[in-house]
């Protein structure tokens, strides 16, 4: 017989007792969503109470200042421990990213550092003395790398997005950038930057660099000033604009100077400059303005000389036609591992205009105006060295002459790495002697060559 017991005022019968129950789990607990670091939301709120028309006229130094302020407030108002070179740091990262580069500005700084490779936002490598290196420089997502991209981009006039996602494009000092956006980066946006000493580059600095011997600097110097037509080859990063901006400064300050480039990267220190640089076609595909179209109209700018920056298609022809009509001492840089190769990219490259010419007329172009050949080459111990001085001689058949003047021959190495090697001298008269004579430094020319060591 059940005992029947009250319950919440009602009667109920009492169960048989039972084994107890095991306990409920308690509810799963998700998760807090993830609260980001200090130094996170010290940027995000310093950012909000910054006004954008008022920073954007402000110097860095004094913009500096006033994000360091801010941050000092916001800190103690949050509690956040932050000491004063903390906020410093971080008040200057803020300033690079609003009006500079992002953590890009102490490579840029940095006048060791020859060239910087964004693979993406994690992976920054630098060139430094030759050698190329992994940085400890990191973004904080792609879209940091996005920006950054973008505000160089637009500093020039262009744009980078989905739709236009290659860029070629320069920073203030002229250093040259190249951009390639997502979806043909597959690892986040990609900038390379080559940058330019802020230093002024002359024979002087380039035979202390090892780049050359005072007997080929003074052989390059006497080419410069009889006007002879330069060309300068090589590979990528081997130093050709730097040669060229050695060279350019025996220009006499009385002329006047035209240049064509993709990316303006000389610098000429000459009075009477005037800088000329291609334009891409815009998104409708109207507005080109490219090489072959500047050089034509560079020769109606009455110009002493024009300099070509880089020649890389059908513009060669253009240039060969400039240096055939009378304006002698213009320059230009190829892409070649010789100077023999230089000769038939060049070749090669007047063909992609499809001019319908004969290979013989082009290489007869080809004598008629490149006087001399100047090989520069990024040997393995990270040195830049010119390799060879080759004089245009002229055309045996379908053959063109040359004849190297000076020739690079490694002999051996040291303990350290570095290469070890002499020049081979070639003494036979130049091609160009009636020029010599002319300018009156024929005998300096002969000098030079009889200085080096056989």
């Amino acid at each position: 017989m059940s005992v029947v017991t009250p319950t919440f005022g009602r009667l109920s019968a009492q169960p048989k007792p039972t084994a107890p129950a095991r306990p409920a789990a308690p509810p799963p607990q998700t998760a807090p969503p993830e609260q980001p670091a200090p130094a996170i939301q010290l940027r995000m709120a310093c950012l909000a109470q910054l006004d954008p028309a008022v920073i954007a006229n402000m110097p860095p130094d004094r913009l500096a200042l006033e994000v360091e302020r801010v941050l000092s407030e916001i800190a103690t108002e949050r509690h956040f421990q932050l000491n004063a070179r903390e906020q410093r740091l971080l008040a200057g990262e803020l300033v690079n990213d609003m009006l500079g580069l992002g953590p890009l500005e102490p490579l840029l700084e940095d006048d060791n550092i020859t060239d910087i490779m964004v693979n993406g936002p994690n992976r920054v490598f630098i060139e430094r003395g030759g050698k190329v290196t992994l940085s400890d420089i990191k973004f904080r997502d792609s879209a940091h790398v996005a920006n950054i991209s973008q505000r160089i981009a637009s500093a020039i006039g262009r744009r980078i997005d989905e739709s236009s996602p290659m860029v070629d494009a320069r920073l203030k000092d002229g250093s040259r950038v190249n951009i390639v956006f997502p979806p043909l980066a597959l690892d986040g946006p990609y900038l390379s930057i080559r940058k330019f000493s802020r230093r002024q580059i002359d024979f002087a600095k380039l035979v202390a660099f090892g780049s050359l011997t005072p007997q080929v600097a003074r052989v390059l110097e006497v080419a410069g000033r009889c006007r002879l037509n330069v060309i300068i080859s090589g590979g990528t990063g081997s130093g050709k604009t730097t040669l060229m901006n050695a060279m350019s400064r025996l220009i006499d300050h009385g002329e006047r100077v035209v240049t064509v480039e993709d990316a303006a990267e000389l610098q000429l220190q000459q009075p009477h400059v005037v800088r000329m640089e291609t334009r891409p076609s815009s998104l409708e595909g109207r507005g080109e303005v490219t090489q072959r179209d500047l050089i034509r109209n560079a020769l109606r700018m009455r110009p002493d000389r024009i300099i070509v920056g880089e020649v890389r298609g059908a513009e060669a022809f253009d240039m060969l036609q400039a240096m055939n009509t009378g304006h002698d001492g213009s320059m230009s840089t190829v892409h070649a591992n010789t100077t023999r190769d230089a000769v038939t990219r060049i070749e090669n490259m007047v063909q992609m205009g499809n001019m319908g010419l004969p290979g013989s007329a082009i290489r007869t172009q080809i004598v008629g105006a490149v006087d001399l050949i100047i090989q520069v080459e990024r040997h393995r111990d990270g040195k830049r060295r010119v390799t060879q001085v080759t004089d245009v001689c002229g055309q045996e058949g379908e053959t063109v002459i040359l004849n190297d003047i000076f020739n690079f021959q490694v002999e051996g190495e040291t303990q350290a790495g570095g290469l070890v090697g002499r020049y081979r001298v070639n003494r036979a008269r130049p091609s160009f002697h009636r020029r010599l004579t002319y300018f009156g430094l024929d005998r300096a020319w002969n000098t030079a060559l009889e200085d080096t060591d056989p």
